[in-house]
């Protein structure tokens, strides 16, 4: 992406993909940090506001497509996602670290249809066994997401999404129950090696504070944090 190619413009929501939807509060110029031919360089950043973590990040026009922000989806896009969460996919792998891969490399590609798919996933998951707490905290982060950008697309109540949501759930996940019981199904899923895995790695709390790393990464002042807050306090 070109330097002087603007995007998305102030008031704009987006989607940040493991972070949440935020809204651009403005575009500045600062010095670029990372590395490369812009290092040293003043480039346009967008400023993001994201509420669900009450944090402003400031992110260089030219990192966006490699983050993967992008803008709310359509109306359309927004009703298909939900949609798609009634349809069964077939059984979810009892391999917790193969699923928790899976699912983790669909958040960082963060579409509509990919968020959509972790929480249908996750949901029918939870009717064969409980989910251990970081595939718990993927899945709130996961549907908080879908909520809050279906919300926006369709000019709904987030509370009247997450009814939706449900509704489209519901059916699915019991019928996975039903088949559980009936089956006898003995599950192998070592609940207590993904907690003590996650824990030690802490795999899913890494993309909640990728935030400050990003900045860096991308060439962020690593000062702005203090202007950020100061920001905030006004």
């Amino acid at each position: 992406m070109d330097t002087e190619t603007i995007e998305f413009k102030p008031n704009q929501r987006v989607v940040y993909p493991s972070q949440g939807v935020g809204v651009i509060t403005e575009i500045v110029d600062k010095k670029y940090l990372g590395s490369g031919e812009l290092s040293g360089k003043i480039v346009k950043h967008y400023k993001i506001y994201l509420e669900v973590s009450d944090m402003l990040v400031t992110v260089p026009v030219t990192s966006t497509e490699k983050l993967g922000i992008r803008a709310i989806v359509s109306a359309e896009a927004a009703q298909n996602a939900l949609d798609s969460l009634s349809i069964d996919n077939g059984p979810v792998t009892s391999d917790w670290k193969l699923r928790f891969q899976q699912n983790m490399e669909l958040m960082k590609k963060g579409s509509v249809d990919d968020i959509a798919n972790i929480v249908r996933c996750l949901y029918q998951r939870s009717k064969v066994k409980e989910l251990p707490i970081q595939e718990r905290k993927l899945y709130d982060n996961a549907k908080k997401l879908l909520i809050d950008e279906i919300s926006f697309a369709l000019g709904k109540d987030p509370a009247d999404i997450e009814a939706m949501i449900h509704a489209k759930l519901e059916p699915l996940g019991a019928s996975v129950a039903k088949k559980t019981i009936q089956n006898n199904f003995d599950d192998e899923d070592d609940d207590e090696d993904f907690a003590s895995d996650n824990d030690s790695n802490d795999s899913g709390d890494g993309d909640d504070d990728s935030d400050d790393s990003d900045d860096s990464d991308d060439g962020s002042d690593s000062g702005d944090d203090d202007d950020e807050d100061e920001e905030d306090d006004d």
